[in-house]
């Protein structure tokens, strides 16, 4: 996919949830509104965590431009039929064990102080315990197809780790954190043609990234004695995300050749 036809994708998606919102406004009200765009916005944020992964794995595999598209398209597919099933797990364990939510609230906080921390991200492929399966038995430029996709796969999955908790901190109903998450993926194919090459210059993303982490962590903890509006909890990541991707921008234009 090259540059001007992922844009026009990317767009088409931001405008197809943005749409969507307003049918949800229109239906559903102010309130579902808000837990859907707040919940959007935190999913497409750190799937951009996310794409700076799955560009290693493919530099590193040496996966051709379109392999990568067609590897993205597979993933996208997995990671809706994977989400599901663990936004409808997260909800049941939320309706039938109480403390869990504290249990989702530490974790966001501990993945949160992780990301602002992390200094460098390294993918070693050599270490896939399936790769000498796939070189063994399967011709080498398909197993590093394979290969690929299975790392695709569980980069996403991890990350979902951190961003469906997010997202129920923001919104329980099932509904809410499963249509903003699938549209946060439906774009993300795209968004990775925009922003992969270039995803080393947001030097400062992961500090936005963390914050946002540890605040909604902390507003999952505190939410049965401190009420956060909805309205405020996207205020303050939007706020957050403009400030890192700005400096990072800012940085960026002052040392051109970095």
């Amino acid at each position: 996919m090259n540059f001007s036809k992922a844009v026009l994708f990317c767009s088409i998606w931001i405008v197809a949830a943005l749409l969507f919102n307003a049918g949800i406004y229109i239906i559903q009200g102010q309130q579902k509104s808000l837990e859907f765009l707040t919940s959007y916005i935190i999913e497409l944020s750190l799937s951009v965590d996310n794409l700076f992964v799955f560009y290693l794995i493919f530099s590193q595999l040496k996966i051709s431009n379109d392999h990568q598209s067609k590897i993205l398209t597979w993933g996208v597919l997995g990671a809706q039929l994977m989400r599901g099933i663990l936004i409808l797990g997260g909800i049941a364990l939320l309706q039938h064990l109480s403390w869990i939510i504290y249990a989702f609230g530490f974790l966001l906080i501990f993945s949160g102080v992780k990301i602002f921390t992390k200094t460098n991200k390294t993918i070693n492929p050599d270490r896939n315990i399936a790769l000498p399966f796939f070189h063994r038995f399967i011709p080498v430029n398909f197993s590093s197809f394979l290969t690929a996709l299975i790392l695709v796969e569980i980069a996403d999955l991890i990350f979902s780790m951190d961003s469906i908790p997010a997202v129920l901190a923001v919104s329980k109903d099932p509904f809410i954190v499963y249509t903003s998450n699938i549209f946060a993926i439906l774009g993300l194919r795209a968004m990775y043609f925009i922003i992969g090459p270039i995803i080393n210059k947001f030097h400062y993303l992961h500090y936005g990234l963390g914050i946002i982490l540890v605040f909604v962590g902390i507003k999952m903890i505190t939410e049965n004695f401190l009420h956060i509006p909805v309205c405020y909890t996207l205020g303050f990541i939007a706020l957050t995300l403009g400030i890192s991707i700005l400096a990072s921008l800012s940085k960026s234009s002052s040392n051109p050749h970095e």
